[in-house]
């Protein structure tokens, strides 16, 4: 017997690696598009199960609370116990909680799934990131890699309203929760075979468990407190009273990390200037897009009439100059620029989209109206969200690849709740003033103050990303300018913009 050559085996060793990128693509788009792929299910789900309007939204929060809250656990399980085994756990986990919810017959039956959906997502999502961050450590092709992964974290949600206005038209509202099951099979195969086990060398880290019961009872209270806020207001005690109890644990959480033995969080991940920054630009952008899927998809069907399958097709240019983007900004931007520089004009790009929505009125045409800030806004979240995601997990030790993974996860859902709980208030505040200042609420009324209200929302997500602007223009570090924090890489000292092996 002959052993293969060495460019034979590097030409095999290199295919494993994008075939484990195809299968952290599948999970990561599991994850990302039931954020919107549900929504669309709603109405069917309501009709069906019958529960009331208001307790419609328990089906969205409870997967909010439990992915939010249990985030960093995750992470950190996926440094534990080892990547593919958590992985493939969290796939298992995620299939039998969709499956449980596509059979649910009750509301209490659903909204458990949905919470179950939550808990396994919370370990899949930073797990998939931190296979990616340790299986690409050459540098052109890691920003291949980000590139694909950075598009489908941004245009996942926009695809989950395509595939939802298609499955729940010509199938059932259940296959919204089903069509995780297929994803997650072929995921799963691919998982036992090409996502590479890794022996672990030195001694086994230990579970913080003080820190973790902080961290995910923060992280708890800061979700339920925005959610509370969408539905009875920023006044009610429960609202302020969750957002100061999610301050006071992680205040807690902070001044713990500092002398814990084995921490969950060692404050050197976040505390690097590049990778705050990244985190922060996420959390943003966050916020921002979520004006976006919301209300351009309450303005698409309620006032232009579309259909759910319209409505997901209208976003099908802003995913492909979303993908277009991304990767000429991993690819060939990014290594010449760095992110300060392509992290603030993507959110400019945004901006500039989120503004001209604000423009739409109840004769606007998609084409000369609606297409154009989509493209725009597609062009921006290319520009952001992947390069951010790159440089937030860039210089990580293995040894904590997972839980360095799951801050980008926890920094776009802690952005996504803000979001959701300021852009909705805003919108229904300025929805109401309208009325009153053009009474009586006749029906041309009630329509030209929820166009009034998505401007509203626009504008301020426009805010946003000229907020995100200039913090990644001030916060990150010039390219090549070295960093003063060590993050425990071979000893490696992380240069803004150039990727570092990871070991």
């Amino acid at each position: 017997m002959t052993s293969p050559s060495p460019a034979a085996a590097a030409s095999a060793h290199s295919s494993r690696r994008w075939l484990t990128l195809a299968v952290v693509g599948l999970a990561q788009l599991m994850v990302v598009l039931d954020a919107t792929v549900v929504n669309i299910a709603l109405p069917a789900a309501q009709a069906d199960l019958q529960f009331s309007n208001g307790d419609r939204q328990w089906i969205i929060t409870a997967y909010s609370l439990a992915f939010g809250s249990l985030l960093l656990l995750g992470g950190r399980l996926s440094d534990l116990i080892g990547r593919k085994r958590a992985f493939i756990i969290g796939l298992i986990g995620f299939a039998l909680a969709s499956a449980l919810g596509g059979m649910a017959g009750s509301f209490g039956m659903l909204v458990f799934a949905r919470a179950l959906q939550g808990a396994f997502g919370a370990l899949l999502a930073p797990t998939a990131l931190a296979v990616l961050t340790t299986t690409f450590t050459d540098p052109k092709e890691r920003g291949r890699a980000f590139g694909v992964f950075g598009a489908i974290a941004g245009a996942g949600g926009a695809i989950g309203l395509l595939l939802g206005g298609i499955l729940t038209e010509d199938l059932s509202w259940r296959w919204n929760l089903y069509i995780n099951d297929v994803i997650a099979v072929v995921a799963i195969v691919g998982a036992i075979f090409f996502v590479h086990t890794v022996a672990r060398t030195g001694p086994r880290p230990k579970l913080d468990v003080p820190g973790t019961l902080l961290v995910s009872g923060a992280l708890f209270a800061l979700v339920y407190g925005f959610s509370h806020a969408e539905t009875d207001g920023w006044g009610a005690p429960l609202t302020w009273g969750m957002l100061a109890a999610s301050g006071v644990l992680l205040v807690a959480f902070v001044l713990w990390q500092r002398r814990a033995s084995h921490p969950l969080l060692p404050l050197r991940i976040v505390l690097d200037r590049n990778r705050a920054a990244a985190y922060s630009s996420i959390l943003i952008a966050g916020a921002g897009m979520f004006g976006i899927f919301l209300f351009v998809t309450y303005y698409l069907e309620t006032t232009l009439g579309y259909s759910p399958i319209q409505t997901g097709l209208s976003f099908l240019p802003m995913i492909i100059m979303l993908v277009l983007s991304a990767q000429l900004s991993t690819n060939i931007f990014l290594p010449r620029f760095g992110p300060k520089v392509m992290v603030p004009i993507g959110m400019l790009l945004a901006m500039s989209g989120m503004v001209l929505l604000t423009q739409l009125d109840a004769a606007s045409r998609y084409a000369v109206s609606v297409l154009p800030p989509l493209m725009l806004l597609g062009l921006g979240m290319g520009s952001i969200m992947p390069p951010s995601i790159q440089t937030a997990t860039l210089g990580v030790d293995r040894e904590f690849a997972g839980v360095a993974s799951a801050m980008v996860n926890t920094s776009q859902q802690v952005g996504g709740s803000i979001g959701t709980a300021l852009l909705n208030t805003l919108a229904a505040t300025a929805a109401t003033d309208f009325v009153t200042a053009h009474a009586p609420a006749t029906p041309q009324v009630l329509a030209d103050a929820a166009i009034h209200s998505y401007a509203t929302a626009y504008a301020w997500g426009a805010g946003a990303f000229a907020l995100g602007a200039v913090v990644a223009a001030v916060t990150f570090r010039r390219k090549g300018r070295p960093s003063t924090n060590r993050t425990g890489v071979d000893g490696a000292v992380e240069a803004a913009g150039e990727p570092v092996l990871a070991h």
